[in-house]
């Protein structure tokens, strides 16, 4: 049996960064996750894409990003249980929660904080497309995970959103050729995003074709080539791979039975107070919740998980008083930049 203060259920940028703040008060942390490594969704489905919005970096990879959050908590030696799925939660006692994975493993622990991201999620496939299982991994590809799989390659994406825009702008300086097909003429991404998709048509670094839809996969042993249907005629497209984004599909798997409230398949938090759900001492930090005003942004679960780990530590330690500090004045166990180099740091600067 495993034990710990706080079982973090998913170990996406929200689940590591809790480590890190649960490790500030000196509590301890497990994690649970379905995929065979850390990071969730960074690591598994665009490790290589970069993302632009987490303060003070201008640009960082996904995987990047998710190395980093695993050098920060290394101090705080927390415990992993991978490649496996959390299944069933009991409340053992007023104190204490079990958590059994499907291989059995048995968890215990003071709190449970949910971080499963969109829970467990598989891509919108275009259904219509007579052989797709056959090509699925012989040219059909769901996700980018190693863009340079794709060097000097012909692609084709299907879509109209931010990942389409996004992966054929990202492609178009990897790939021979790239190829971008939706449906419509308008597309649900960024503008910006919509703008670089049409200069690199223009600069011929990129083929735009729409209003248009993949009507037919052809190859013997792997993909080949691929009918489009426009609005005038049906072209065929030479291609060695084809990537269809249509978005993912989100479930909450075994979570949904575990007397949590749901809402739109994702677990209402108390906002206002420590994101806990409707069951004390259970939260439900990162894009797995829903609250009023919710956005679904990595720094928005990192606010989430730190207030989640003030509450879990004044759950544990009734009546004593917690003082904030910051770690720019006391430092962080295990780091350089202990309390007393901070205060000559700040001391020398005053100087």
């Amino acid at each position: 049996m495993i034990t710990t203060d706080i079982l973090i259920i998913g170990a996406g940028p929200t689940g590591l960064f809790a480590v890190f703040e649960a490790g500030l008060l000196k509590l301890k942390c497990h994690l649970i996750d379905a995929l065979p490594q850390p990071g969730g969704q960074l690591a598994e489905l665009y490790p290589k894409k970069p993302i632009f919005d987490i303060p003070g970096f201008p640009s960082i990879n996904a995987g990047e990003l998710v190395d980093n959050l695993m050098e920060q908590i290394k101090q705080f030696q927390p415990g992993f249980t991978l490649a496996e799925t959390a299944v069933s939660l009991t409340k053992v006692d007023e104190d204490w929660f079990e958590v059994v994975t499907n291989k059995g493993t048995v968890h215990r622990a003071r709190a449970v904080a949910i971080a499963g991201g969109l829970g467990t999620f598989e891509p919108r496939k275009p259904e219509h497309l007579e052989n797709l299982e056959f090509y699925e991994e012989n040219g059909v590809e769901y996700f980018v995970k190693d863009p340079e799989a794709f060097r000097g390659k012909k692609i084709v994406i299907a879509g109209g959103g931010d990942s389409a825009l996004d992966w054929s702008i990202f492609l178009s300086n990897v790939a021979s050729e790239v190829t971008l097909i939706h449906r419509r003429n308008e597309f649900r991404g960024a503008l910006d995003s919509v703008e670089k998709v049409q200069a690199l048509k223009d600069e011929g670094k990129l083929k735009l074709i729409t209003p248009a839809e993949v009507t037919k996969l052809s190859g013997e042993k792997k993909l080949e080539s691929i009918s489009v249907q426009t609005e005038d005629a049906t072209i065929e497209i030479p291609c060695d791979a084809f990537i269809p984004l249509f978005g993912l599909t989100p479930k909450l798997g075994d979570i949904a039975n575990w007397g949590l409230e749901i809402e739109k398949n994702a677990i209402k938090v108390n906002n206002a107070l420590d994101y806990q759900t409707n069951i004390e001492g259970v939260y439900a930090i990162g894009d797995v919740n829903t609250y009023p005003g919710k956005l679904k942004l990595i720094l928005c679960g990192f606010h989430e998980a730190t207030l989640m780990c003030q509450s879990v530590y004044n759950r544990m330690n009734p009546g004593k008083k917690y003082v904030l500090k910051y770690t720019t004045v006391s430092g962080v166990d295990g780091f350089d930049g202990s309390r007393k180099q901070a205060e000559k740091a700040v001391v020398k600067k005053m100087d």
